[in-house]
């Protein structure tokens, strides 16, 4: 079978010199043109239904009124509107359905949806975070409604994915990892949030410059036996590519060969208990050399094929080895040594 994606640029959700902008997709263009093992696909635009899942009416309702009037910054990120974010962000979490539906259906093996406004911080009664709808999370809604069981997301963007743990907080059908860099924005994401989910709702927070060995290490140690116990039906990920190293916003220390890695060994995970079903969803990554690069990764494991841009963009200073955080995420969700 296929790998397939969405493709929604946003080109009118932009910001005059705001860092999530249409521009961040400019470097992905030689990408697409050169791709030729995977099959773009339409989106179209989430319903009403499929977006209050996850979000409140009134929520919703706001944010078409307070677009029509736009631009305008509606919160501190800062996140910002524009007369078309309202349709914007209803196509982007629509891409990420149609990817869903394509890996559900049986018509794709595997699935990327590169959309923007991102979506991750987004939460149930509020948009921050350069976020206004939570594509994941209105996508996992979508397989659970669709008939899956236990659905798994995780989440390697630089930033705490603190709208998708809220939305996946009291489901136990709705598995949750997050890696992120500890001590910036929003604040969230320790690792004994929620212990009435321990095993299903799980934080690795990290320090500045953890890098690619330690984000093998998580995900031997976290990810793999973290899957195997909640036994999910589909994996999504959060793809994040603000966690390299020259990020402008942060600075967690993954290469491209890091996002490459961290993407095999999730799509491996998937081949092993979802029978291969995942789809990755595009969430930061302010740097569009460093986001084509990292998204040429995920098509790489997504089609298993072999690194494309093995690009010299290695971490350049000593890795932490976090060994002592690793211990303690395992003990806190009971994984034996």
């Amino acid at each position: 079978m296929k790998t397939v994606y969405a493709l929604v640029p946003s080109l009118g959700h932009q910001y005059s010199d705001h860092p999530e902008g249409p521009g961040r997709l400019d470097e992905l263009k030689p990408l697409f043109a050169r791709l030729s093992n995977a099959e773009q696909i339409e989106a179209l635009p989430a319903t009403a239904e499929q977006v209050t899942r996850v979000h409140h009416p009134q929520l919703i309702k706001a944010v078409e009124e307070i677009c029509k009037e736009g631009p305008a910054i509606v919160d501190y990120a800062p996140t910002y509107v524009t007369q078309t974010s309202y349709q914007d962000a209803l196509l982007a979490a629509g891409g990420a359905i149609a990817c869903t539906h394509a890996v559900l259906n049986g018509e794709a093996k595997n699935a990327f949806a590169v959309v923007r406004p991102p979506g991750h911080h987004a939460e149930p009664d509020h948009v921050m975070g350069f976020c206004i709808f939570n594509n994941i999370a209105i996508a996992v809604r979508e397989a659970l409604s669709s008939g899956m069981e236990r659905v798994m997301v995780v989440d390697f963007d630089a930033h705490h994915g603190n709208g998708t743990q809220a939305n996946c907080i009291d489901d136990e059908r709705f598995g949750f990892i997050s890696t992120h860099q500890w001590g910036i924005y929003p604040g969230t994401g320790w690792l004994e949030d929620a212990p009435h989910a321990r095993g299903r709702l799980v934080n690795v927070p990290l320090d500045a410059f953890a890098g690619d060995e330690v984000f093998a290490r998580v995900a031997d140690e976290i990810f793999q036996p973290i899957v195997e116990k909640f036994r999910p039906q589909m994996l999504f990920v959060s793809a994040g590519f603000d966690s390299h190293w020259s990020d402008p916003l942060t600075s967690l220390g993954l290469s491209t060969r890091g996002f490459f890695n961290i993407s095999q060994k999730l799509v491996d995970l998937a081949e092993e208990h979802c029978s291969g079903r995942i789809v990755f969803v595009l969430e930061g990554g302010y740097d569009p050399v460093n986001l084509a690069n990292g998204a040429a990764a995920v098509f790489d494991a997504l089609t298993s094929s072999k690194l494309s841009q093995d690009v010299a963009d290695s971490f350049p200073r000593r890795e932490s080895g976090h060994e002592s955080r690793i211990a303690q995420v395992r003990k806190w969700h009971g994984i034996e040594s």
